[in-house]
């Protein structure tokens, strides 16, 4: 190579040099401003964020503080609903022999039958409705598909306005189930689901609440339907023939089963009212719906297990027609035998109830073997009246109707 060619690649590298130095030179600059500008948008944005979160942060403790005031207005509606009751509710354990049926009324007039007994009893069912003013049953319930519950469904249809109709999904070959379903069929109308979660659409000012069947069941009697009704603090629990079986679901599905009056189920068969599902649903008041029979209803292991929990007993074939009234706070009983009201056996505040209570629980851990009381006079000297089977002192020649209950 020439000196001068030499001389000319040496200027041609160095040129080249120099423009990748200020190529990288100038590189390294805008990358530093970026970087600059970079960690200053961060920066700015960073301050917007915080800003952004707090304003975030700030709305949703608004949200937050308006969701806990709109649940407490929730709550303190459902409570205002709930204590809000307008007038008097009455349910009647009507005297139908060895059978069952209830007759709800609201409030504001409207109807509830569960059950209508014996097909015998079917003209006393209807003239008891007749006698009360009812005209329609808004909601019809046939618990289950044994004789002496659904009997007289039939001529309660074919003789009253209907509005909607419950029963479980049993079915069964008896000439009265195919009489009630031909009585449906005449009038048009539809059974739904007699199951537990469903609510019934009633009255406002009072919740009516199936709790079983829980689930299916081989026998007729744990698939009967199992109704609670709640009208301001007080409840009733309507159990049809629900045996243990059922019971033990009601329990273990947690639903709350404390109520003041309990039909007794199964017309107090021993194979229900078991000690688990009193202690659940621990009654002021148990109504046994019996009438003379074979069975040996109610069982005296069942009245025994009522007494000693204090429950008053109210038997169909002891004191007839069984109704209770309550205002949603108090309740009070009458029962009326042969069409003459005998008396208005009952009527206490819920605390009085809780009191009672308290106090017999007390005087059943007494010891029972030496007390002897020779008349009432004694019994209410000592504080103790009325007695039930089982206190310290009870004695059948004290329990003059024999209902379990001295010097009532």
């Amino acid at each position: 190579m020439e000196k001068g060619e030499k001389g000319m690649k040496y200027r041609i590298t160095g040129l080249i040099w120099t423009i990748l130095l200020s190529v990288l030179i100038f590189a390294g600059c805008t990358s530093a401003e970026t970087n600059q500008e970079s960690q200053e948008h961060v920066t700015q944005n960073t301050n917007q964020a915080t800003q952004a979160s707090a304003v975030v942060e700030t709305q949703h403790e608004n949200i937050q503080d308006n969701h806990q005031v709109t649940a407490t207005s929730q709550v303190q509606a459902t409570t205002q609903q709930n204590n809000d009751v307008r007038g008097e509710l009455q349910v009647h354990f009507i005297d139908v022999g060895q059978g069952a049926s209830q007759l709800l009324i609201g409030s504001s007039g409207k109807t509830i039958l569960i059950d209508a007994g014996n097909n015998i009893q079917e003209e006393e069912i209807v003239a008891y409705l007749r006698k009360n003013g009812i005209q329609k049953i808004d909601i019809l319930v046939g618990t289950h598909p044994d004789a002496d519950h659904i009997g007289g469904l039939d001529a309660v249809i074919d003789n009253f306005e209907i509005g909607k109709i419950y029963m479980p999904k049993v079915q069964s070959n008896t000439k009265t189930f195919e009489d009630v379903l031909l009585a449906i069929q005449r009038k048009g109308l539809k059974v739904s689901t007699a199951k537990a979660g469903v609510t019934l659409d009633w009255e406002p000012d009072a919740k009516v609440q199936m709790i079983a069947p829980v689930r299916e069941y081989n026998d007729d009697n744990d698939m009967s339907a199992v109704l609670k009704l709640t009208f301001g603090e007080i409840s009733f629990l309507f159990t049809g023939d629900a045996e243990s079986k059922s019971e033990h679901d009601m329990i273990n599905s947690k639903v709350d089963l404390k109520s003041d009056v309990l039909l007794v189920a199964h017309h107090g068969s021993k194979s229900s009212t078991t000690e688990a599902f009193l202690d659940a649903v621990q009654p002021s008041y148990g109504v046994i719906q019996v009438g003379e029979n074979n069975y040996g209803h109610p069982a005296p292991e069942i009245l025994e297990r009522l007494n000693k929990r204090g429950v008053k007993v109210y038997r169909n074939d002891l004191h007839g027609d069984i109704v209770f009234v309550t205002d949603g706070k108090n309740i009070k009983a009458s029962h009326t035998k042969d069409g003459k009201e005998e008396a208005t056996a009952a009527s206490r505040t819920q605390e009085e109830t809780r009191e009672k209570q308290g106090t017999q629980a007390t005087q059943a851990k007494e010891t029972t073997e030496t007390v002897v009381y020779k008349n009432c006079t004694e019994v209410r000297q000592a504080g103790k009246a009325p007695l039930y089977r089982g206190d310290p002192g009870y004695s059948r020649k004290l329990d003059r109707d024999g209902d379990g209950v001295a010097c009532e």
